[in-house]
């Protein structure tokens, strides 16, 4: 075949390739190489279609075919990397980069372009298989080709700092070239691209093995052009560290760093090795922990750990060498570290030194044999050292050591172990320990406390963590009275402490700020103590005592309570808790741990203490005139005060004390004072037993205790001031005592007056000193009222808000009657204190005085705040004057004073209180017997031998008692006289009764008084049948200037009895023109004058009469009529048969009887009315009446639930209403069988039926509408409730309208939420009673709609409130009460926290306690 077969063939196979026809492709070139066996584009061709058909072995086959055939072409190069970069073979991978540097070769003379990608490609391969050579070969390279082509310098610089960044990794002399080169290219120089060059040039430098002179000079160059760059000193300064090298240069080196850059860790470093090297161990410390702080390397720990070594700071040293051996050099690992000698024999020594026999046992076996030596014992460890080198220090010390710890004969005398201290001091300076026994030896032997302060200093100064040094140190700082030192060294410990550590010096510290009163610090020191030692009670104990200088009583109190839970033993934690109990005002707690102590031990304090409590228990039982208890409480506490006293004569607080306790028996009753005194206390001999004192003689010892508080302390004003108190109490004590050999008040008087001014000349300060002299001088027998005003305005001047001054200045203003200067006094008072009793009492007084009516609540305001005696008789003298004037029972002032503020019971309870304290007011006690026999108490706190004892006697029915009693007392007095006679006509004694009121008769003082006696006289006269007489005798009372509505009474109803109407006209006559509001004389006059009429024959004017007075008094008289009109009927023959409107009334007044015992749960009057209304029916009345009075008498039958005499009572009469009434008593015992009945339809048709028998009976269509809403049949109930109110519209009964109307809305409100039409018939009938009048129960039907409707909205709150807040009088309160239910429902649903709060407020006010306790129950469900 000719040549131009083989293009034509190629050519085909060309198209073929370019048409991705590969096969063709393959078959074109097969035909080439049938001809043509060395074609070499036949064989290219064949590599690239059979690469795209994936036939990688035939591909790589042509290829190198074609690469034989000839090396120096392109094609076959570039197909073979084409399939190498194709295909994922491990094989073709190591082979590619060959292949791209025969590329490399070929591209360079004919495409630059290309040769440059081919080394990009040849470079990512050897970065990522870093091989670092190859690598540097390869830029070496490119860098040439880039020369050769002339490329500016900046590329070329650009290139040769990202040949440095790549070959960073590695440190061979191409890098070291490239950033030679690229320092000498880089422009301008100096400049910042140039610095930073160096920088990574020397830093590169510093890592190869090369000669300190190339290093030196290269730093040299740098610093030339960077003067102020500290990194070339830095590499040469780590140069010089990594070699060892410390001369001068080095020194210079460092120096020089230092001082550019003062934070610098290897300037440190390096001083700090010089300075060890130099023996200044603790420069070396200091440079070293500062490098290190910079910068770790194992070296400087090693230096460190040999300096540390070398001051005897073992633990740091351990610590120094730990951190070495685990730390990098240069941020290379250091292999060997743990296996280096010396570091390895520092740690075992510090391990040694520190007592850690084992593990410094681990460290130094791992060493050369040569040095197991230090691995057996401390003294075996020494032992060889001390013989080579005899001028070791610590060998001294040990020795010295050990004859401070020989036996006693040794111990004597201490100068060897003194020699040896020093010697160990001379030859290691650093040796704390020696310094440490040399203070011991000056202190406890020398007796040189400031050469011991020194050696202890030092001591100290070598060793921070030499606790005992620094102690002692501090203590003797402190003894000498150098705080500033012992401060010093303190807060240089403290400052460097971790938590729960140096507690040493915190505790020191902290007693210190405790002794200066810096409360807040020593608490917070003493705090940092505990936390290193939490058991530490007598820490515990000084906390306490930090606290309790602080104020903080319940912390100092734990802190106490720990300090006894660690140390049972200590007394003093258990006093310090009583006391702060004592200063809290827990006295029986505080009482009980004091006692705790003194049955152990006779410990003055808590004698004293206990004593104290004691008292100011007693006292606030007195506060509550529990004075029984009081005086026992006084015992105890005068017999453990004697006990102190007996331990300690010489302490006048006890004698203060014990003066105290025997002043507070004045307050009592005399009766009660009778105190058990020890013998000598009393001024007897001190063998004799101790004996029982009353009120006077316990002064007198009191006296003689304040006398015997002013020997030991006369210059102290409060004891003047207390016995000046103790002397007025005296003086008030026996101004009611008569008995011989007494001073007068008068003179116990003057000495208190002097004593009280002795004390103001030493303290004119004090107001009440001068407020005590204001009151002495106002007391009666010195009354000096000009002295005593100007004590008070003192008193004042001194403390302007002194309210008890202003008070005694308002009681001295009134005692002058000068009302007005008073109320200004006690005004002025009740501002600065509003709880202070005096002054409301004060203003009680002048409201008393002045007839205001705020006088009995005034009264009631001083019992509330506290047990007064002036207060409590004042209230409870206007509460039973209050309730003896029966006028006002219906006064609004009255239901407030007395009956809604619990009057009766809160003055029996005052007035019980009172007559404990003070037993010789009769006044108090007659007061107390009446609120007892008002609240049925009996003979409760009422003494044996008064008038209101046997009149108490006479009302519980023990007439012979109270006879006897009331013989016993004097008969004096007219109430005793008159309860005598009482208990007399109780018994049948009518005769001496009688005789009695006579006698009383002749002992009344006012005309009143004589009226009662005589009304009483003609009573019994009539009782005894002395007609003549009784009427006599009522003629007289009426004669008198003042006649009593009763005396008239009682004439008239003797004229009624004896028929004389005359009589009877003329005294109702008298007493209609009394006008007395009275119920009960009201409720006379009115069935007086019915009974007057009715004895004249007036049987219709008794009508009209009854019913003028039903109209005008309903509150009382309604329920009592029928009881008239009854009586009458017998006999007035007209009136109870032949006039059917009288017996109607009559039938009326027994439904309202019947209706009001009923609502008020009382029992009626007259019993079995059915009976007399059974009478009545079979009397022939009109159809209608009988029908009425039928009606009404099944009605209470039914009520009654006397259900059997109703069906009865249906069966014996023949009425057309029978049917209707025997039908709702049938249906209501059906009803009452079950819980739930079930009403048959039969009985329903037949209640249907009797109600459509009675057409116009509107309550009987409410009934039926009743009956069928409790059997769920709401539909039949809405047609009886609108029948009923198309019948009452047709009558124009406009009540029977709204009551058919809010019934037939109340029955549609229960259904409303499932059907809409419910909802529009509460709207439709709540609007038309809306039309018909204003009616709240329409209104809150219409809101509770609205609240079932939209719960949540607004206009409910609105609606809610509208009832809630109104402000009319005649408002129903249960339609609030209601409203105010679903308001607070509607408000806690809206969590409106401010809402509630002022809708609880209103119920507060308005007294709804229902409201509260159902917010209490939305409250708890809640949460």
């Amino acid at each position: 075949m000719s040549s131009k077969e083989v293009k034509a063939a190629l050519k085909s196979a060309r198209d073929a390739i370019k048409n991705k026809e590969f096969k063709e492709a393959l078959k074109h070139c097969k035909t080439v190489l049938k001809l043509e066996k060395s074609n070499y584009n036949a064989w290219v061709f064949i590599g690239l279609a059979a690469c795209e058909l994936e036939q990688t072995d035939q591909s790589l086959t042509a290829y190198k075919k074609a690469i034989e055939l000839d090396p120096e072409q392109l094609l076959a190069w570039q197909g073979l990397a084409n399939l190498y970069e194709k295909t994922d073979q491990w094989d073709f991978k190591v082979e590619l980069p060959n292949v791209y540097q025969k590329l490399v070769e070929l591209y360079s003379s004919s495409d630059k372009n290309k040769c440059y990608d081919m080394i990009k490609k040849l470079s990512d391969i050897y970065q990522s298989d870093r091989e670092q050579l190859k690598l540097a070969k390869v830029w070496q390279q490119l860098i040439q080709l880039k020369e050769e082509d002339g490329v500016e310098k900046k590329e070329l610089v650009k290139l040769l700092k990202d040949m440095i960044q790549l070959l960073s990794e590695g440190l061979n002399e191409t890098l070291i070239a490239a950033f030679e080169k690229a320092m000498a290219l880089v422009e301008p120089v100096p400049g910042e691209e140039h610095k930073k060059i160096s920088a990574d040039y020397l830093k590169s430098l510093s890592k190869l093995p090369c000669e300190e002179a190339k290093i030196k000079e290269a730093c040299e160059s740098v610093l030339s052009l960077y003067p102020n760059h500290s990194y070339p000193l830095e590499v040469l300064c780590g140069h010089y560290l990594k070699t060892g090298n410390m001369d001068e240069n080095a020194v210079s080196c460092f120096s020089r760093l230092q001082d550019l850059a003062p934070n610098s860790g290897l300037s440190h470093l390096g001083l700090g090795t010089k300075s060890l090297q130099e023996g200044r161990y603790n420069d070396a410390i200091i440079n070293l922990t500062k490098g290190l702080k910079q910068m770790s390397l194992s070296t400087g720990w090693c230096s460190l750990a040999e300096a540390q070594f070398k001051t005897h700071r073992y633990s740091d040293c351990a610590v120094s060498c730990s951190q070495g051996l685990c730390r990098f050099h240069f941020g290379c690992c250091i292999p060997e570290a743990e296996k280096e000698p010396s570091m390895l024999a520092l740690k075992g020594r510090a391990y040694l030194n520190k007592g850690q026999i084992d593990r410094a046992l681990q460290v130094n076996l791992r060493l050369n044999p040569c040095l197991t030596c230090f691995s057996s014992q401390k003294c075996k460890t020494y032992s060889p050292l001390i013989l080579l080198n005899p001028n070791t220090g610590e060998y001294y010390f040990l020795l010295g050591k050990l004859y401070w710890e020989m036996g006693p004969e040794t111990r004597k005398d201490r100068s060897k172990a003194h020699t040896h201290f020093l010697k160990a001091a001379k030859f290691d300076p650093h040796l704390g320990c020696a310094f440490r026994y040399l203070g011991h030896y000056y202190r406890e032997v020398a007796g040189d406390r400031g050469r011991a302060q020194g050696c202890y200093k030092k001591a100290f100064e070598l060793n921070g963590d030499d606790n005992e040094s620094g102690a002692a140190s501090v203590d003797l700082s402190i003894e000498q009275g150098d705080m500033e030192t012992a401060l010093r060294i303190l807060q240089s410990v403290t400052e460097k402490a971790t938590p729960g550590s140096a507690k040493w010096a915190w505790m020191r510290r902290g007693l210190y700020y405790l002794k200066v009163e810096q409360h807040q610090q020593a608490v917070a020191d003493l705090q940092a103590a505990l936390r290193a030692d939490p058991e530490d009670w007598v820490c515990w104990e000084c906390l306490g005592e930090a606290y309790l200088k602080r104020r903080s009583f319940t912390a100092a109190l734990k802190a106490f309570s720990r300090a006894h839970q660690l140390q049972p033993s200590s007394i003093y934690s258990v006093y310090q808790a009583a006391a702060i109990k004592q200063t809290l005002g827990k006295f029986k707690e505080a009482a009980a741990e004091y006692l705790l102590i003194t049955t152990k031990q006779d410990y003055v304090p808590a004698l004293k203490g206990l004593g104290e409590c004691q008292l100011s228990l007693a006292k606030s039982l007195m506060e509550d005139c529990r004075d029984g208890g009081a005086i026992d409480l006084i015992e105890k506490a005068i017999q453990n005060l004697f006990r102190a006293v007996q331990l300690r004569p010489d302490l006048s607080c006890l004698w203060k004390l014990l003066g105290d306790a025997s002043t507070a028996v004045s307050i009592v009753s005399p009766n009660r004072a009778q105190v058990l005194v020890p013998a000598s206390l009393a001024g007897l001999d001190s063998s004799s037993q101790a004996n029982r004192l009353n009120q006077v003689q316990m002064l007198k010892v009191g006296e003689r205790c304040y006398a015997r508080a002013l020997k030991l302390m006369p210059e102290a004003p409060s004891l003047w001031y207390d016995l000046g108190l103790n002397y007025y109490r005296q003086a008030a004590c026996q101004s009611a005592l008569t008995e011989e050999n007494q001073n007068s008040p008068s003179q116990d008087l003057e000495k208190a007056q002097q004593c009280l001014k002795k004390s103001i000349m030493m303290d004119s300060g004090n107001y009440s000193y001068w407020n005590t002299l204001g009151v002495v001088s106002m007391n009666k027998g010195l009354e000096n009222f000009a002295l005593a005003q100007h004590c008070f305005i003192k008193s004042i001047q001194v403390e302007p808000n002194n309210v008890v001054a202003w008070t005694n200045l308002g009681t001295l203003y009134l005692k002058k009657e000068n009302i007005e200067l008073a109320h200004e006094a006690f005004k002025i008072a009740q501002s600065l204190e509003p709880l202070y009793v005096n002054c409301w009492i004060g203003q009680a007084l002048i409201a008393e005085g002045v007839g205001s009516y705020d006088t009995m609540d005034l009264f009631r305001h001083t019992t509330e705040l506290s047990t007064h005696m002036e207060g409590v008789k004042g209230y409870a003298y206007w509460v039973c004057s209050t309730m003896l004037d029966k006028s006002n029972r219906n006064t609004e002032l009255y239901r407030y004073n007395i009956v809604q503020m619990n009057a009766i019971s809160a003055a029996q309870v005052a007035l019980s209180k009172y007559t404990e304290r003070i037993q010789s007011d009769p006044e108090a006690f007659t007061m107390l017997g009446y609120l007892n026999e008002h609240l049925r108490l009996k003979f409760h706190a009422v003494l044996r031998g008064t008038g209101f004892f046997s009149w108490q006697l006479c009302n519980l029915g023990q007439l012979e008692d109270a006879v006897r009693a009331y013989k016993s007392t004097p008969l004096q007095d007219l109430s005793d006289l008159v309860g005598l006679a009482l208990a007399y006509c109780r018994s049948g004694l009518l005769q001496e009764s009688i005789a009695t009121y006579e006698r009383a008769l002749a002992v009344a003082s006012s005309e009143k008084e004589k009226a009662y006696l005589l009304t009483a006289l003609a009573l019994l006269q009539h009782r005894h049948g002395n007609l003549d007489s009784a009427k006599t005798l009522l003629f007289k009372c009426s004669m008198l200037k003042e006649p009593i509505s009763e005396s008239l009474l009682c004439l008239c109803a003797l004229g009624l009895v004896h028929s004389d109407a005359t009589l009877a006209a003329a005294a109702l006559a008298e007493l209609l023109k009394q006008d007395s509001t009275s119920e009960g004389v009201v409720q006379q006059q009115c069935l007086l004058t019915c009974a007057l009429l009715a004895l004249r024959g007036s049987y219709v004017a008794v009508q009209r009469e009854a019913s003028r007075a039903v109209h005008r008094y309903d509150g009382y008289l309604k329920k009592h009529l029928y009881a008239f009109s009854f009586q009458f009927s017998s006999a007035c023959p007209l009136f109870s048969s032949d006039d059917p409107a009288a017996w109607a009334a009559l039938m009326a007044a027994c439904h309202i009887e019947n209706t009001s015992c009923y609502l008020s749960g009382s029992a009626p009057c007259r019993q079995s009315l059915e009976h007399t209304l059974m009478s009545v029916i079979e009397r022939p009345l009109a159809q209608s009446l009988e029908g009425w009075v039928l009606q009404q008498a099944v009605t209470g039958l039914m009520m009654e639930g006397q259900l059997d005499q109703a069906e009865a009572l249906c069966t014996q009469v023949e009425h057309y209403t029978v049917l209707l009434s025997l039908r709702q008593v049938q249906c209501q015992r059906l009803l009452l069988a079950s819980p739930e009945p079930v009403l048959p339809e039969v009985v329903l048709e037949q209640l249907n039926k009797a109600v459509l028998m009675n057409p116009t009976n509107l309550g009987a269509w409410h009934w039926l509408a009743d009956v069928y809403r409790s059997q769920g049949l709401l539909v039949q109930a809405v047609m009886a409730y609108r029948q009923s109110l198309q019948l009452a519209s047709q009558l124009g009964v406009h009540s029977y309208q709204v009551a058919s109307l809010l019934r037939l809305a109340l029955l549609a409100l229960g259904p409303c939420m499932v059907r809409n039409d419910w909802k529009d018939l509460v709207m439709e009938a709540t609007t038309e009673v809306l039309k018909l009048g204003s009616f709240p129960v329409a209104h809150l039907f219409q809101a509770l709609l609205q609240f079932v409707d939209k719960m949540n909205s607004r206009e409910t709150r609105r609606l809610l409130e509208r009832l809630v807040y109104t402000s009319s009088q005649d408002f129903p309160v249960t339609v609030a009460q209601v409203a105010s239910w679903y308001l607070l429902r509607h408000l806690h649903a809206k969590h409106d926290q401010e809402l509630i709060d002022v809708l609880l407020q209103h119920a507060k006010k308005k007294d709804d306690q229902r409201l509260l306790v159902f917010h209490s129950l939305l409250t708890r469900s809640s949460s």
